[in-house]
């Protein structure tokens, strides 16, 4: 199971963060933003400082971390410590295929200014921290329609807010 997934610019700047395991009691006493803000600069810490020959897991808080870098970006998901680490490298890479068909070569002002996109992206692959969608095809396809539906929204409200404002009048 993945616990969250992270990413991470080079200079330690969160883009995008999704929690998929809970806090026991004693963590919830405390404010939940501080705890999130200590895991995120904990673990920044950690894979920011290492060496671009060095693998990509490391062992962190009795849990395995798995990161890879694509251009100025850290892509990491935090998993089981029995959990398998190539696996977890696969969905990062099909994470970062299905980014680049949906917005053509993404890179990270992308993901800064679409964030909601890049959210509907990993639900529609990973559901309770586990694959759900290995068709890249499927899940584009899927993000093209929340996209449709999106506009023809934006066009309804537009033209009821078009027929109020001339009522008004």
């Amino acid at each position: 199971m993945i616990h969250f997934v992270l990413l991470i610019s080079r200079q330690g700047k969160v883009r995008l963060t999704k929690w998929y395991s809970t806090y026991s009691k004693k963590e919830r006493t405390k404010c939940d933003n501080d705890i999130l803000r200590k895991v995120i600069r904990e673990l920044s810490g950690v894979i920011l400082t290492r060496g671009p020959k060095l693998c990509n897991f490391v062992e962190w808080r009795g849990l395995k971390v798995v990161y890879k870098r694509y251009a100025s970006l850290y892509f990491c998901m935090c998993i089981d410590p029995d959990g398998n680490e190539l696996e977890i490298l696969e969905i990062i890479h099909h994470y970062v295929e299905v980014l680049d068909r949906y917005f053509g070569s993404v890179c990270e002002l992308d993901l800064i200014y679409n964030f909601h996109k890049a959210y509907y992206i990993l639900d529609e692959i990973l559901i309770s921290g586990e694959f759900q969608e290995p068709s890249k095809r499927s899940i584009v396809r899927s993000v093209a329609a929340q996209d449709s539906l999106v506009e023809t929204a934006k066009e309804q409200t537009g033209s009821i807010s078009n027929i109020l404002a001339q009522a008004a009048k």
